[in-house]
Protein backbone atom coordinates (compact mmCIF):
# COMPACT_ATOMS: atom_id res chain seq x y z
CA UNK A 1 0.00 0.00 0.00
CA UNK A 2 1.65 3.60 -1.30
CA UNK A 3 -0.90 5.95 -1.20
CA UNK A 4 -4.49 6.51 0.09
CA UNK A 5 -6.12 5.23 -3.32
CA UNK A 6 -4.72 1.59 -2.30
CA UNK A 7 -6.94 1.69 0.93
CA UNK A 8 -10.41 0.70 -1.27
CA UNK A 9 -8.81 -2.48 -2.22
CA UNK A 10 -7.68 -3.74 0.85
CA UNK A 11 -9.77 -6.60 2.80
CA UNK A 12 -8.32 -6.98 6.05
CA UNK A 13 -8.55 -4.39 8.99
CA UNK A 14 -7.15 -4.05 12.40
CA UNK A 15 -9.01 -1.27 14.30
CA UNK A 16 -7.67 -0.24 17.87
CA UNK A 17 -9.40 2.20 19.88
CA UNK A 18 -7.62 3.74 22.91
CA UNK A 19 -8.78 4.38 26.02
CA UNK A 20 -9.15 8.10 26.13
CA UNK A 21 -11.85 8.07 23.27
CA UNK A 22 -13.51 4.94 25.09
CA UNK A 23 -14.03 6.07 28.48
CA UNK A 24 -14.79 9.65 27.87
CA UNK A 25 -11.84 10.69 29.77
CA UNK A 26 -12.28 8.71 33.33
CA UNK A 27 -16.68 9.44 33.03
CA UNK A 28 -17.13 5.61 32.15
CA UNK A 29 -17.91 3.67 28.82
CA UNK A 30 -19.24 6.28 26.36
CA UNK A 31 -21.65 3.78 25.11
CA UNK A 32 -22.56 6.22 21.99
CA UNK A 33 -18.74 6.11 20.86
CA UNK A 34 -18.77 2.89 20.78
CA UNK A 35 -21.91 2.68 19.03
CA UNK A 36 -21.08 5.01 16.62
CA UNK A 37 -18.05 2.89 15.62
CA UNK A 38 -19.82 -0.15 15.36
CA UNK A 39 -22.34 1.03 12.72
CA UNK A 40 -19.07 2.22 10.63
CA UNK A 41 -17.31 -1.27 11.38
CA UNK A 42 -20.57 -2.96 10.08
CA UNK A 43 -20.98 -0.73 6.76
CA UNK A 44 -16.89 -1.70 6.27
CA UNK A 45 -17.96 -5.25 6.94
CA UNK A 46 -20.74 -5.49 4.41
CA UNK A 47 -18.38 -3.68 2.01
CA UNK A 48 -16.37 -7.40 2.19
CA UNK A 49 -13.59 -5.91 4.86
CA UNK A 50 -12.44 -8.38 7.42
CA UNK A 51 -12.56 -6.96 10.93
CA UNK A 52 -10.45 -7.28 14.22
CA UNK A 53 -10.68 -5.03 17.03
CA UNK A 54 -8.06 -4.42 19.22
CA UNK A 55 -9.76 -2.42 22.66
CA UNK A 56 -8.81 -0.58 25.38
CA UNK A 57 -10.81 0.73 28.31
CA UNK A 58 -11.38 -2.47 30.65
CA UNK A 59 -8.34 -1.26 33.68
CA UNK A 60 -10.61 2.64 32.87
CA UNK A 61 -13.76 1.28 32.97
CA UNK A 62 -12.82 -0.67 36.59
CA UNK A 63 -11.93 2.57 37.70
CA UNK A 64 -15.02 4.12 37.06
CA UNK A 65 -16.96 1.01 38.31
CA UNK A 66 -14.85 0.64 41.47
CA UNK A 67 -14.54 4.42 42.00
CA UNK A 68 -11.25 4.89 41.77
CA UNK A 69 -10.67 8.75 40.71
CA UNK A 70 -6.68 7.62 39.46
CA UNK A 71 -4.86 4.92 37.90
CA UNK A 72 -3.70 2.89 40.05
CA UNK A 73 -0.17 2.40 40.51
CA UNK A 74 0.28 -1.52 42.33
CA UNK A 75 0.04 -4.04 38.98
CA UNK A 76 -2.73 -6.19 41.35
CA UNK A 77 -4.60 -2.98 41.61
CA UNK A 78 -4.56 -3.06 37.88
CA UNK A 79 -5.44 -6.38 37.28
CA UNK A 80 -8.25 -6.09 39.52
CA UNK A 81 -9.58 -2.96 37.94
CA UNK A 82 -9.31 -4.49 34.26
CA UNK A 83 -10.99 -7.80 35.80
CA UNK A 84 -14.29 -5.65 36.67
CA UNK A 85 -13.94 -3.27 33.57
CA UNK A 86 -13.71 -5.90 30.89
CA UNK A 87 -17.02 -7.03 32.03
CA UNK A 88 -18.62 -3.80 30.86
CA UNK A 89 -16.36 -3.59 28.19
CA UNK A 90 -16.74 -7.02 26.53
CA UNK A 91 -21.05 -6.26 27.43
CA UNK A 92 -21.60 -2.91 25.59
CA UNK A 93 -19.59 -4.59 22.03
CA UNK A 94 -21.27 -7.63 22.48
CA UNK A 95 -24.31 -6.04 22.53
CA UNK A 96 -23.56 -3.27 19.83
CA UNK A 97 -22.45 -5.66 17.49
CA UNK A 98 -25.83 -8.16 18.03
CA UNK A 99 -28.08 -5.42 16.71
CA UNK A 100 -26.51 -5.93 13.36
CA UNK A 101 -26.51 -9.91 13.48
CA UNK A 102 -23.05 -9.56 13.93
CA UNK A 103 -21.35 -12.19 16.72
CA UNK A 104 -18.01 -11.35 18.77
CA UNK A 105 -15.49 -12.98 20.29
CA UNK A 106 -13.42 -11.93 23.31
CA UNK A 107 -9.76 -12.57 22.93
CA UNK A 108 -7.88 -11.74 25.71
CA UNK A 109 -3.34 -12.03 24.74
CA UNK A 110 -0.18 -11.63 26.84
CA UNK A 111 3.59 -11.11 25.11
CA UNK A 112 4.14 -14.21 26.34
CA UNK A 113 1.35 -16.05 24.18
CA UNK A 114 2.83 -14.43 21.42
CA UNK A 115 6.72 -14.56 22.10
CA UNK A 116 6.13 -18.53 22.40
CA UNK A 117 6.05 -20.19 18.73
CA UNK A 118 3.36 -22.65 19.60
CA UNK A 119 1.03 -20.02 21.35
CA UNK A 120 1.80 -17.45 18.61
CA UNK A 121 0.46 -20.02 15.89
CA UNK A 122 -2.61 -21.38 17.96
CA UNK A 123 -3.75 -17.67 18.02
CA UNK A 124 -3.12 -17.12 14.40
CA UNK A 125 -5.21 -20.10 14.14
CA UNK A 126 -7.79 -19.24 16.41
CA UNK A 127 -8.58 -15.69 14.79
CA UNK A 128 -8.53 -16.83 11.35
CA UNK A 129 -11.17 -19.37 11.80
CA UNK A 130 -13.56 -16.41 14.13
CA UNK A 131 -12.88 -14.51 10.50
CA UNK A 132 -13.96 -17.94 8.45
CA UNK A 133 -17.09 -18.02 10.76
CA UNK A 134 -18.20 -14.58 10.40
CA UNK A 135 -17.27 -13.00 13.83
CA UNK A 136 -15.36 -10.26 14.77
CA UNK A 137 -12.76 -10.46 17.40
CA UNK A 138 -12.54 -8.25 20.07
CA UNK A 139 -8.55 -8.07 21.42
CA UNK A 140 -7.44 -6.78 24.92
CA UNK A 141 -4.49 -7.48 26.62
CA UNK A 142 -4.88 -10.06 29.51
CA UNK A 143 -4.35 -7.14 32.23
CA UNK A 144 -5.99 -9.82 34.76
CA UNK A 145 -2.72 -11.99 34.69
CA UNK A 146 0.58 -9.55 33.12
CA UNK A 147 3.00 -8.99 35.51
CA UNK A 148 5.81 -6.17 34.23
CA UNK A 149 8.11 -8.46 32.56
CA UNK A 150 5.21 -9.86 29.92
CA UNK A 151 3.13 -7.13 29.51
CA UNK A 152 2.43 -5.60 26.10
CA UNK A 153 3.02 -2.01 27.83
CA UNK A 154 0.26 -0.21 25.36
CA UNK A 155 -2.19 -1.85 23.38
CA UNK A 156 -0.81 0.13 20.37
CA UNK A 157 1.67 -2.38 20.31
CA UNK A 158 -0.95 -5.09 20.93
CA UNK A 159 -2.39 -4.35 17.84
CA UNK A 160 0.40 -3.88 15.50
CA UNK A 161 1.11 -7.91 17.01
CA UNK A 162 -2.74 -8.99 15.78
CA UNK A 163 -1.97 -6.70 12.51
CA UNK A 164 1.36 -9.37 12.10
CA UNK A 165 -1.03 -12.57 13.57
CA UNK A 166 -3.93 -12.35 11.38
CA UNK A 167 -1.63 -10.76 7.89
CA UNK A 168 -3.81 -7.45 7.92
CA UNK A 169 -3.74 -4.93 4.62
CA UNK A 170 -4.05 -2.16 7.47
CA UNK A 171 -3.94 -1.08 10.35
CA UNK A 172 -5.69 1.67 11.44
CA UNK A 173 -5.05 3.12 14.97
CA UNK A 174 -7.88 5.52 16.48
CA UNK A 175 -7.32 8.02 19.25
CA UNK A 176 -8.09 11.68 20.54
CA UNK A 177 -5.43 13.60 18.50
CA UNK A 178 -5.85 14.12 14.44
CA UNK A 179 -2.59 12.16 13.84
CA UNK A 180 0.98 12.69 13.63
CA UNK A 181 1.81 16.66 13.52
CA UNK A 182 4.91 18.46 12.63
CA UNK A 183 4.78 19.95 16.03
CA UNK A 184 2.75 19.35 19.59
CA UNK A 185 -0.60 20.76 18.30
CA UNK A 186 -1.56 20.86 21.44
CA UNK A 187 1.25 23.97 22.46
CA UNK A 188 1.84 25.07 18.83
CA UNK A 189 -0.94 26.84 16.28
CA UNK A 190 1.16 26.42 13.52
CA UNK A 191 1.58 22.92 13.72
CA UNK A 192 0.96 20.91 10.41
CA UNK A 193 -0.09 17.13 9.95
CA UNK A 194 1.42 14.74 8.25
CA UNK A 195 -0.18 12.98 5.96
CA UNK A 196 1.48 10.53 4.96
CA UNK A 197 5.16 9.24 5.92
CA UNK A 198 7.27 5.90 5.56
CA UNK A 199 6.71 3.87 8.54
CA UNK A 200 10.28 3.58 9.20
CA UNK A 201 11.26 6.93 8.83
CA UNK A 202 13.45 7.61 11.76
CA UNK A 203 13.20 11.45 11.59
CA UNK A 204 9.21 10.79 12.66
CA UNK A 205 10.41 9.64 16.04
CA UNK A 206 10.91 13.03 17.14
CA UNK A 207 8.01 14.21 16.99
CA UNK A 208 6.42 11.47 18.52
CA UNK A 209 4.16 13.07 21.95
CA UNK A 210 3.58 11.72 25.24
CA UNK A 211 0.27 10.13 26.30
CA UNK A 212 -2.91 10.72 27.65
CA UNK A 213 -3.37 10.14 31.52
CA UNK A 214 -5.96 7.26 31.06
CA UNK A 215 -3.43 5.63 28.17
CA UNK A 216 -0.53 4.24 28.41
CA UNK A 217 0.44 5.03 24.89
CA UNK A 218 1.10 7.65 23.28
CA UNK A 219 2.22 9.15 20.18
CA UNK A 220 6.06 7.13 19.79
CA UNK A 221 4.17 3.84 20.95
CA UNK A 222 2.07 4.34 17.60
CA UNK A 223 5.10 5.30 15.68
CA UNK A 224 6.91 1.60 16.90
CA UNK A 225 3.71 0.04 16.18
CA UNK A 226 3.52 1.38 12.60
CA UNK A 227 6.57 0.24 12.23
CA UNK A 228 6.16 -3.29 13.82
CA UNK A 229 3.25 -3.50 11.34
CA UNK A 230 4.96 -2.90 8.46
CA UNK A 231 7.41 -6.02 8.86
CA UNK A 232 5.02 -8.26 7.88
CA UNK A 233 3.57 -5.38 5.43
CA UNK A 234 0.95 -3.84 7.10
CA UNK A 235 0.43 -0.11 6.02
CA UNK A 236 -0.83 2.14 9.43
CA UNK A 237 -3.63 5.03 9.43
CA UNK A 238 -3.31 7.14 13.01
CA UNK A 239 -6.54 9.02 13.02
CA UNK A 240 -8.60 11.01 15.66
CA UNK A 241 -11.26 8.28 16.30
CA UNK A 242 -13.86 11.71 17.17
CA UNK A 243 -14.22 12.25 13.76
CA UNK A 244 -17.96 11.04 12.90
CA UNK A 245 -17.39 9.17 9.73
CA UNK A 246 -13.72 8.58 10.79
CA UNK A 247 -13.64 5.06 9.33
CA UNK A 248 -15.83 5.65 5.83
CA UNK A 249 -13.57 8.50 5.20
CA UNK A 250 -10.42 6.09 5.52
CA UNK A 251 -11.96 3.57 3.55
CA UNK A 252 -12.83 6.35 0.54
CA UNK A 253 -9.18 7.33 0.41
CA UNK A 254 -9.90 10.84 1.87
CA UNK A 255 -6.87 12.76 3.69
CA UNK A 256 -7.76 11.89 6.84
CA UNK A 257 -4.82 11.70 9.54
CA UNK A 258 -1.86 10.34 8.79
CA UNK A 259 -0.81 7.27 6.76
CA UNK A 260 2.43 5.81 7.24
CA UNK A 261 3.20 3.18 4.37
CA UNK A 262 4.93 -0.17 4.58
CA UNK A 263 8.07 -0.13 2.19
CA UNK A 264 9.44 -3.38 3.39
CA UNK A 265 8.15 -6.96 1.37
CA UNK A 266 6.10 -8.97 2.93
CA UNK A 267 7.79 -11.80 5.51
CA UNK A 268 7.19 -14.96 6.36
CA UNK A 269 4.72 -16.52 8.78
CA UNK A 270 8.11 -17.11 11.73
CA UNK A 271 9.61 -13.95 10.39
CA UNK A 272 6.64 -12.43 10.74
CA UNK A 273 7.04 -13.86 14.58
CA UNK A 274 10.58 -13.02 15.25
CA UNK A 275 9.68 -9.49 13.82
CA UNK A 276 6.58 -9.29 16.45
CA UNK A 277 9.04 -10.35 19.73
CA UNK A 278 9.21 -7.55 22.29
CA UNK A 279 11.68 -9.00 25.54
CA UNK A 280 14.94 -10.15 24.20
CA UNK A 281 17.67 -12.08 25.96
CA UNK A 282 20.79 -10.52 24.58
CA UNK A 283 22.71 -7.72 22.04
CA UNK A 284 25.06 -9.28 19.78
CA UNK A 285 27.89 -6.00 18.35
CA UNK A 286 28.58 -6.40 14.56
CA UNK A 287 31.23 -5.33 13.20
CA UNK A 288 30.95 -2.98 9.92
CA UNK A 289 31.35 -6.01 7.56
CA UNK A 290 29.05 -8.54 8.88
CA UNK A 291 26.43 -5.87 9.06
CA UNK A 292 26.20 -5.18 5.38
CA UNK A 293 26.49 -8.88 4.90
CA UNK A 294 23.37 -9.30 7.01
CA UNK A 295 21.48 -5.87 5.61
CA UNK A 296 22.49 -6.06 1.92
CA UNK A 297 23.21 -9.17 0.77
CA UNK A 298 20.98 -11.11 2.94
CA UNK A 299 23.56 -13.42 4.39
CA UNK A 300 23.34 -15.79 7.64
CA UNK A 301 25.40 -14.12 10.77
CA UNK A 302 28.46 -15.86 11.51
CA UNK A 303 30.62 -15.57 14.45
CA UNK A 304 33.89 -13.76 12.98
CA UNK A 305 31.25 -10.87 12.74
CA UNK A 306 30.61 -10.03 16.00
CA UNK A 307 32.65 -7.72 18.57
CA UNK A 308 30.71 -7.85 21.54
CA UNK A 309 28.31 -9.87 23.35
CA UNK A 310 26.07 -8.50 26.04
CA UNK A 311 23.35 -10.44 28.45
CA UNK A 312 22.58 -14.12 29.40
CA UNK A 313 20.94 -16.21 26.92
CA UNK A 314 20.62 -19.57 25.80
CA UNK A 315 20.55 -21.74 22.73
CA UNK A 316 17.55 -21.19 20.34
CA UNK A 317 16.61 -17.81 22.37
CA UNK A 318 16.30 -14.55 20.41
CA UNK A 319 18.40 -12.07 20.25
CA UNK A 320 19.09 -8.84 18.99
CA UNK A 321 22.15 -7.39 16.42
CA UNK A 322 23.13 -4.14 16.43
CA UNK A 323 26.14 -1.62 14.49
CA UNK A 324 28.33 -0.09 15.61
CA UNK A 325 26.31 3.24 17.07
CA UNK A 326 24.12 0.43 18.98
CA UNK A 327 21.32 0.82 16.29
CA UNK A 328 19.11 -2.75 16.27
CA UNK A 329 19.79 -3.70 12.55
CA UNK A 330 18.29 -6.94 12.50
CA UNK A 331 17.09 -9.76 15.15
CA UNK A 332 16.62 -13.80 15.46
CA UNK A 333 17.29 -17.00 16.69
CA UNK A 334 20.53 -18.01 18.23
CA UNK A 335 22.43 -21.33 17.52
CA UNK A 336 24.62 -21.11 20.96
CA UNK A 337 24.10 -19.86 24.46
CA UNK A 338 25.94 -16.56 25.77
CA UNK A 339 29.02 -18.51 27.05
CA UNK A 340 29.96 -19.80 23.72
CA UNK A 341 28.81 -17.45 21.28
CA UNK A 342 31.61 -15.03 23.80
CA UNK A 343 34.53 -18.11 22.92
CA UNK A 344 33.72 -18.25 19.13
CA UNK A 345 32.99 -14.71 19.01
CA UNK A 346 35.38 -12.85 16.02
CA UNK A 347 36.38 -16.32 14.80
CA UNK A 348 35.92 -17.93 12.01
CA UNK A 349 33.77 -21.03 11.70
CA UNK A 350 35.96 -23.74 10.90
CA UNK A 351 37.27 -22.47 14.86
CA UNK A 352 33.84 -23.67 16.26
CA UNK A 353 34.68 -27.07 17.03
CA UNK A 354 38.67 -26.36 18.89
CA UNK A 355 37.23 -23.79 20.43
CA UNK A 356 33.63 -25.53 21.82
CA UNK A 357 34.99 -29.27 21.44
CA UNK A 358 31.99 -29.34 19.31
CA UNK A 359 30.06 -27.55 16.30
CA UNK A 360 26.54 -27.19 16.16
CA UNK A 361 25.59 -24.62 13.57
CA UNK A 362 28.73 -23.20 11.17
CA UNK A 363 26.36 -20.03 11.89
CA UNK A 364 25.28 -18.25 14.90
CA UNK A 365 22.04 -17.18 12.99
CA UNK A 366 20.99 -18.70 10.22
CA UNK A 367 19.69 -15.95 7.55
CA UNK A 368 15.96 -18.69 7.74
CA UNK A 369 15.84 -16.74 11.50
CA UNK A 370 17.09 -13.64 10.59
CA UNK A 371 14.51 -10.80 10.33
CA UNK A 372 15.93 -7.07 9.37
CA UNK A 373 14.91 -4.17 12.09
Amino acid sequence: MQNRTDIKQSQNWVIKIGSALLTNDGQGLDVAAIQAWVEQMFALREAGIQITLVSSGAVAEGMQRLGLTSRPHAVHELQAAAAVGQMGLVQCYESAFQKHGIHTAQILLTHEDTANRERYINARSTLRTLHEMNVIPVVNENDTVVTDEIRFGDNDSLAALVANLVDADLLVILTDQEGLFDADPRSNSDAKLIQQGDANDESLMALAGEGSALGRGGMLTKLRAARLAAGSGTSTVIASGRRASVLQEIYAGEAVGTLLTASTEILTARKQWLAGQINLHGTLHLDAGAVKKVCEQGSSLLAVGVAAVDGSFNRGEIIRCVDDSGREVARGLINYNADETRRIMGQSSEHIEELLGYVGEAELIHRDNLVLS
